[in-house]
């Protein structure tokens, strides 16, 4: 059974919060509450919110965690490097491959550091994988040094790019993309290199 993936666009910035909803349980999990819990909570209508997963610390992706937790108080999932650098509290440390149960789901997290080093993806097991900040169409999340752009470059090489080229990814902003149609401009950039005091704002032109 494929989940059911609702997505809100959310806030001023604005940044995409999504519900993952397993139909034979009618249970969910909300990832990234940003902003607008009245407009998440309506997502998860008919559903037993099961957990808060969390792909990342920043604000914009978390700014409504307190509220909804004060109306849902389901466990939230954090990976620990991005709970020290940005200050937050959770109840269960995301790890690299870590198995989440929603309903009759299952989904994976990836960690992918370089937007942030907590940095994590949520694979839905069925060609569609939740990548928050790490991956956008066009070029990848934004960094704020050169050391944590080339972890980013790593993380493109060694996990984003090794997925199937059918793969759907969901970013934390904009549009969804398929890795086939990033490909050529992310290998493009691979074979023209970079400078090596490069970050910020990089697309793969």
């Amino acid at each position: 059974m494929n989940a059911k993936l609702l997505t809100q666009s959310v806030g001023p910035w604005p940044m995409n919060t999504y519900v993952v909803i397993c139909e034979e349980t009618a249970t969910s999990a909300v990832i990234d509450p940003g902003a607008e819990v009245e407009n998440i909570l309506a997502m998860t209508a008919g559903t037993r919110i099961d957990k808060i997963l969390l792909t990342h610390g920043h604000f914009d992706h978390v700014d409504a965690l307190d509220e909804l937790l004060e109306t849902v108080p389901a466990p939230v999932y954090l990976h620990p490097a991005d709970a020290e650098k940005f200050g937050l509290q959770f109840d269960t440390p995301l790890a690299d491959g870590l198995h989440i149960p929603v309903g009759n789901l299952t989904l994976k997290a990836i960690h992918a550091p370089g937007h942030t080093p907590g940095q994590v993806c949520f694979d839905l097991g069925d060609g569609r994988i939740i990548s928050g900040d790490t991956i956008f169409v066009g070029g990848p999340g934004k960094t704020w040094s050169a050391t944590e752009f080339a972890q980013t470059m790593r993380t493109m090489q060694a996990i984003v790019f090794a997925w199937p080229d059918e793969t759907q990814f969901s970013p934390g902003h904009g549009l969804n993309g398929i890795i086939g149609q990033e490909r050529p401009a992310f290998e493009a950039f691979l074979a023209r290199g970079w400078d090596k005091n490069l970050y910020g704002d990089v697309t793969w032109a």
